[in-house]
């Protein structure tokens, strides 16, 4: 699995969610049950995961809609 996205913005995860679903490709949210131990802040990220062979797909449907990806290594 290979990070698509990395954000404190719980509505970017949704909106990248909804993205990835309307083009059935498969993600994975990691740390989303971080908030317990940070105490509810949102100082900690979320990440979005996909698999290795769906990361140039999903890299394309996001800057299809507007959305940056600060790295693309």
């Amino acid at each position: 699995m290979k990070e698509l996205v990395r954000t404190n913005d719980p509505t970017l995860v949704a909106f990248v969610s909804a993205l990835l679903q309307g083009e059935e490709i498969d993600c994975f949210h990691m740390d989303v049950h971080m908030s317990v131990l940070e105490g509810s802040l949102g100082v900690l990220p979320r990440r979005i995961m996909v698999a290795d062979r769906d990361l140039f797909r999903a890299r394309a449907v996001l800057r299809d809609n507007g959305i940056a990806l600060a790295d693309e290594s």
